[in-house]
């Protein structure tokens, strides 16, 4: 099963397939052919034998109806010398499909498994696959405001390629500020949270929640509302639990998932004094 840090990675690219191009100009040393649009195409690649090949992802660059270049998109967490069979079929039945040149773009998370991937891999006589691959140093750090709400997408993949870096706090503050309110802001905050280490999640998660800028959206007055709602819930319980009253499964979902901070208080001020755990829900 693949893990969160894979799919989070190739869900950026399937938001935003042009970030594949957008990466692909800053590391390739020839430009890339003009395009107008950049779409996802299908990852699998079938053939007469009954072994699967599928892609993690793969975008198409385009101008208008007509390919331009075809980008394959593997997020290679660890070395697996299996690629080195897979990786051509993928670039070879893609360029017979789409008819225009194919580029092969790995992304990894650390040099030792960077460096596997960035071997030539001898195909036939005078046809040698160089896959394009990128460790987290070849990732921007994003800390420019600006440039996190131009592509939210680019900050995000900062962030997780970055979540060591000396300048981390500075890439998670940009990250709250500028990715936060955008339209999927919310999934790219909980994508990123669940990869972070527990110091750096601390962090981010101290940044939505304890006013240290200010909220450009609705959607983020009611995180941070949230916020306080989880963190009543969890003083009730622990009133609850103190003063020996038995909470039911039942009633330990309700507390839960209420997001309603005024409500919560009530039962809050009541669970000091209710002899039942059933009182503090009366209305």
């Amino acid at each position: 099963m693949p893990s969160v840090l894979h799919e989070v990675v190739i869900d950026l690219f399937r938001q935003r397939p042009q970030l594949a191009a957008e990466l692909l100009a800053d590391v390739l040393d020839t430009p890339l052919p003009e395009f107008d649009h950049a779409r996802l195409e299908s990852g699998d690649f079938p053939d007469i034998d009954p072994t699967e090949y599928r892609a993690d992802t793969v975008v198409v660059l385009a101008t208008g109806t007509t390919p331009v270049l075809g980008v394959v998109v593997e997020v290679q967490l660890k070395p697996d010398g299996d690629k080195y069979w897979s990786w051509p079929v993928y670039l070879t039945t893609l360029r017979g499909r789409i008819r225009c040149l194919t580029v092969l773009l790995v992304l990894c998370p650390n040099e030792r498994t960077a460096n596997h991937c960035r071997k030539p891999i001898s195909v036939a006589p005078d046809f040698t696959l160089r896959p394009v691959v990128l460790s987290p140093q070849d990732v921007p750090v994003v800390t420019d405001p600006q440039v996190a709400a131009d592509n939210p997408e680019l900050a995000v993949l900062s962030a997780i390629a970055h979540r060591n870096h000396p300048e981390r706090n500075a890439i998670l503050t940009t990250l709250a500020a500028s990715v936060f309110p955008a339209p999927r802001g919310e999934m790219y905050i909980d994508l990123v949270a669940a990869i972070l280490p527990k110091a750096a999640r601390h962090f981010l998660e101290s940044l939505m929640t304890t006013g240290t800028y200010e909220y450009k959206s609705e959607f983020a007055r009611r995180y941070y509302s949230q916020g306080e709602a989880k963190g009543e819930a969890k003083a009730l319980l622990k009133i609850l639990h103190k003063r020996g009253l038995i909470v039911s499964e039942a009633q330990a979902a309700e507390i839960h998932g209420c997001t309603d901070v005024s409500r919560l208080d009530t039962w809050l001020d009541r669970a000091l004094t209710a002899d039942t755990v059933d009182e503090i829900f009366v209305e």
